[in-house]
């Protein structure tokens, strides 16, 4: 019979919800501010490339950082930070709150001049952010297996990711577009205290969890071999290597659409802020249920027919949004999406969280994530320039929607690279 999963686990998971509640709010927040800021889509994709470029440039070091420090003393500290960050995003709009054009309106503006000063302040915030976030989230996989049983794992990363969803992307988004009702500031203040609250939970989470002994002299941490000896122990896997590689892809794939959406939903889908946000809630209905259904479809099907499912049903997803000017018909087809990106996730970080060895998961598990998420800045930024060079030669309509197409075209060529080497076979030996 299996374990409960326990009071610590129950800590990280509040936690969790609740800093994500603050995200879903800001969800709303962020990038109806950059679209009151700017209606380049090319500076709305650097803001985005700002907050994902960290993932590029930090995520190795904060993989030895990880192993070499307390995990939990770095999640409440990261939580923290960000807090203290989101007050200062939060005080800077309250101060430039009279130079914003009316939210009500700004969907329908294509031509606007860029509030500079607030988009410097945004793009400096998103980095900060973005270092924070990657050390934050690294540790915070590699806590899991902390405080949680290995045959738990499936079920309290499931658990987990229904908290995400529920929190982060159904009530945090109407919230946050009631907020911005009252006040375009006061998302960011709400944001900041949940961050704090996360932070103070994480720091009740009682014990040690520092995978090496705290006599060990952190003075002489070498990074260059802690870092060689991670990505060795990635590359010689021969599942891990190129499950690395095609989340890359995806996650890249994923990010050439991600990156204008907020002009997509306003111009071609023409949302409002509440409609914004209703379309956001699309993906709290699907994580949820791939949450708390991921391990059950994985356990009844497989898992390497799991995993192909989700490629397969990638270009089909990005075509249909594409091709729709009904928001109602985008929150249907991002719903299914969203259920299977979690069953992706269910699955492929329970196994790494189970086979790589304690003193080599932070190590490990930021080198994957070099891979699988340094793609994503790439990604915004082919994004914003193809939307940008489109434009000079087709309508902005058609600009905004080429992405989709070639997300799909690229996400065919991926499936049918990706789908022989991650079959359950080789997925259940990597286990055993």
């Amino acid at each position: 019979m299996a374990k409960k999963l326990g009071a610590s686990y129950w800590k990280l998971w509040s936690a969790t919800a609740i800093s994500n509640l603050g995200d879903g709010i800001s969800s709303v927040a962020y990038p109806w501010l950059a679209s009151a800021i700017t209606r380049s889509p090319l500076l709305i994709a650097f803001a985005a490339v700002a907050s994902r470029l960290p993932w590029l440039i930090f995520t190795l070091p904060a993989g030895v950082i990880t192993d070499r420090f307390d995990r939990r003393k770095i999640i409440a500290s990261m939580d923290f930070f960000r807090g203290l960050l989101t007050l200062i995003v939060a005080a800077v709009v309250f101060q430039q709150r009279n130079t914003l054009p009316s939210f009500n309106h700004v969907a329908s503006i294509t031509q606007m001049k860029t509030n500079w000063t607030l988009y410097l302040v945004s793009i400096f915030a998103a980095l900060l952010f973005g270092f924070a976030e990657v050390l934050r989230d690294n540790a915070a996989q590699t806590f899991m297996p902390s405080v949680v049983d290995e045959e738990n794992l499936e079920k309290a990363n499931g658990r987990m990711w229904s908290a995400e969803s529920l929190t982060n992307s159904f009530i945090g988004p109407p919230l946050g577009s009631l907020l911005i009702v009252v006040a375009i500031f006061f998302p960011f203040f709400f944001d900041a205290g949940s961050f704090f609250i996360a932070a103070a939970l994480i720091s009740m989470i009682p014990g040690s969890f520092r995978s090496k002994p705290k006599s060990e002299n952190l003075v002489k941490v070498n990074f260059r071999v802690d870092l060689k000896e991670g990505y060795m122990w990635l590359w010689s896997h021969t599942l891990l290597r190129p499950m690395a590689i095609i989340l890359g892809c995806m996650n890249g794939i994923g990010s050439l659409v991600g990156a204008v959406f907020i002009l997509f939903a306003q111009e071609i889908l023409h949302t409002s802020v509440f409609i914004f946000s209703i379309l956001g809630t699309a993906g709290a209905v699907g994580g949820v249920l791939g949450g708390t259904l991921g391990p059950r479809v994985s356990k009844k099907i497989g898992s390497g027919t799991s995993l192909a499912l989700v490629l397969i049903s990638m270009p089909i997803f990005l075509i249909l949004i594409g091709s729709t000017n009904s928001w109602q018909f985008a929150w249907v087809v991002i719903a299914v999406e969203t259920f299977f990106a979690v069953l992706w996730n269910v699955i492929t970080v329970s196994l790494r969280q189970s086979i790589i060895p304690a003193h080599l998961l932070g190590r490990v598990n930021s080198v994957y994530r070099f891979f699988a998420w340094g793609s994503i800045p790439i990604g915004i930024l082919l994004g914003g320039f193809s939307v940008s060079l489109i434009h000079h030669v087709a309508s902005r309509e058609f600009a905004l929607r080429c992405p989709y197409f070639l997300g799909a075209l690229l996400s065919i060529l991926l499936a049918i690279f990706a789908i022989p080497r991650l079959t359950t076979s080789r997925l259940e030996a990597a286990r055993s």
